[in-house]
C-alpha cells in the first residue's frame, strides 16, 4: 500500500482514500519513531509513503475542486 500509482487512487471513493490515508499517516507515524531511535533500517520507505500520502491528497482535492 506504500507505492499505489495516481491511476489506482483515483478509481477509489473518498471514504477509501481516507481510510488508506489514516493507515499511511499512522504508518509515517511509526516509521518517523523507528528512524530517529534508529530501529528502521530502509529509510526510504518512509519518503515512499510520504509521496503516496502527498497522492492521496491531490486526489481528494481535485474532487473537491470538481464538486464545487
Amino acid at each position: 500500500m506504500t507505492n499505489m500509482d495516481i491511476k489506482e487512487l483515483k478509481v477509489k471513493n473518498d471514504e477509501e482514500l481516507r481510510k488508506d490515508l489514516t493507515a499511511l499517516q499512522e504508518q509515517g507515524r511509526e516509521m518517523r519513531f523507528k528512524l530517529n531511535s534508529g530501529e528502521l533500517k530502509n529509510h526510504s520507505e518512509l519518503s515512499k509513503v510520504k509521496k503516496t500520502i502527498a497522492r492521496i491528497l491531490t486526489v481528494l482535492t481535485q474532487r473537491s475542486k470538481q464538486s464545487k
